[in-house]
């Protein structure tokens, strides 16, 4: 059977940000899983902690292993990827593959220091900051993409738990420990890559694709051009030629 595929989202978002990934993956009979992290989505009233996510993500193999009998493969977009490959490394053998897509930079203390006082100076704003979260997001990521990562609320109370956390992984070093397949995928005009070529060199079976035109919000700013990505990521981790038609 094909592996299932686990979506974990990114920092303010929530699992409605996968909606075209889901109905692709869905439509060819594959078993898919969106998380909430803890402080998103419908768990918007938690706090974030690095355990917690630990955890949303473990059991969500734990389902998608259970469902279909086989290690899942494991998604994760920004901070999800960050996660994800924290997670993978602490695992050997649960998953059959991961794709991190839009975390290409490692965690430094002095940037994350600047977007922590970024932060809390939009936090000061009488919205929290939510027009100017939404007005960023709709100028990079046309419709519908925009409106399936708002669709689960934006989570703007989380910002400065989930940057303190951040300082706790390592991913040049968690890669090192990973032996299936990585697939690293990143916008052409991300500003999270810088360190894309580290990650993929720490690596021991990866691969890095670089989606034209595409933001920081590949997934949804390029839907049609990362789930083809994922669907060859996924085969390649399944041990399987990619069927003709997710390569055309």
């Amino acid at each position: 059977m094909t592996p299932a595929v686990i979506l974990v989202h990114g920092l303010r978002t929530s699992s409605t940000m996968w909606r075209h990934q889901r109905e692709v993956l869905e439509a060819r009979g594959i078993h898919v899983i969106a998380v909430d992290l803890p402080g998103h989505g419908r768990r918007m009233d938690e706090r974030f902690t690095l355990g917690a996510a630990m955890q949303t993500i473990g059991d969500a193999v734990a389902d998608a292993t259970a469902a279909t009998g086989t290690p899942p493969y494991l998604v994760g977009f920004s901070l999800g990827g960050y996660l994800s490959i924290d997670w993978a490394a602490r695992h050997p053998g649960a998953i059959c593959g991961l794709l991190a897509a839009s975390c290409g930079t490692v965690p430094h203390r002095i940037v994350i220091g600047g977007w922590r006082l970024l932060a809390k100076g939009i936090h000061r704003l009488p919205d929290r900051g939510r027009w100017l979260n939404d007005t960023a997001l709709r100028s990079l990521v046309p419709s519908p993409g925009a409106d399936d990562v708002l669709a689960g609320g934006v989570a703007l109370e989380v910002m400065d738990d989930v940057l303190v956390d951040l300082l706790r992984v390592d991913p040049v070093t968690s890669l090192a420990k990973i032996e299936m397949p990585v697939l690293f995928v990143n916008g052409q005009f991300d500003h999270i890559r810088w360190h894309a070529a580290r990650y993929l060199a720490a690596v021991a079976d990866g691969r890095l694709v670089t989606i034209p035109g595409a933001s920081h919000m590949v997934s949804a700013a390029k839907p049609e051009a990362f789930t083809r990505e994922l669907l060859r990521g996924l085969a390649d981790a399944a041990g399987r030629a990619a069927p003709e038609s997710i390569a055309d």
